[in-house]
């Protein structure tokens, strides 16, 4: 984890890239057998020559026992991560109401205020954890504390909206939101949604969403 960024900064056609820790329940607990790495590639080509034939790619697989990989297509990117918007492409028509989709938050919490985002968070993580049509969540950082993003998988846009902007959840879910705004949490935040394309392998022993 501590080496890989400097490699990665030298792969052909890639774009950005992020290796993140993960966390137990969306938690503080660090959860030290499960990683991530979010890539925006130039192109398909790029991708697949990487994750086939990279040195130090393959050195995770030989040290993992499971691996599971999304192919995205962003549809919606709004906010900066390191000061940029990777996902700023130009404008695509959305996902069918019953293609399915993931979702990616992440922001960067001031200090003075993680303490009242960490207060936040157990409600939220339940309420999203219990949602009709999610197949996977998983809280994921770059730092500690201060650094922090999810990443949701969802059986359909319809669904995914329903839990964000539907009644059930809407009093708590806006709540946070309003809280964010109003005692200024982040000093830099970021909502993504994509078209899920492809995935392959396992995760917790089976693929969440097999599609071909």
């Amino acid at each position: 984890m501590g080496t890989m960024p400097r490699h990665l900064a030298k792969v052909p056609g890639l774009r950005f890239a992020k290796m993140l820790g993960s966390g137990f329940d969306f938690g503080l607990k660090p959860n030290f057998a499960r990683y991530g790495l979010m890539a925006v590639w130039d192109n398909a080509a790029d991708a697949s020559h990487f994750f086939e034939r990279n040195e130090h790619w393959r050195a995770f697989q030989e040290r993992s026992h499971e691996l599971w990989t999304a192919d995205l297509l962003p549809l919606q990117g709004h906010g900066l991560w390191d000061g940029t918007n990777p996902f700023d492409y130009a404008p695509r028509a959305d996902a069918p109401a019953e293609a399915p989709v993931a979702v990616l938050t992440r922001a960067s919490i001031r200090l003075l205020r993680s303490w009242n985002f960490w207060r936040a968070v157990p409600p939220v993580s339940r309420a999203v954890q219990q949602a009709p049509g999610l197949l996977a969540a998983i809280g994921l950082g770059e730092l500690p504390v201060i650094r922090q993003a999810t990443f949701s998988l969802w059986r359909s846009a319809a669904e995914m909206r329903q839990y964000a902007y539907g009644q059930q959840h809407e009093g708590r879910h806006k709540e946070v939101i309003k809280r964010t705004r109003q005692e200024g949490w982040y000093s830099e935040e970021m909502f993504a949604r994509f078209r899920v394309l492809a995935t392959r392998g396992t995760w917790d022993g089976k693929n969440p969403l097999l599609l071909t």
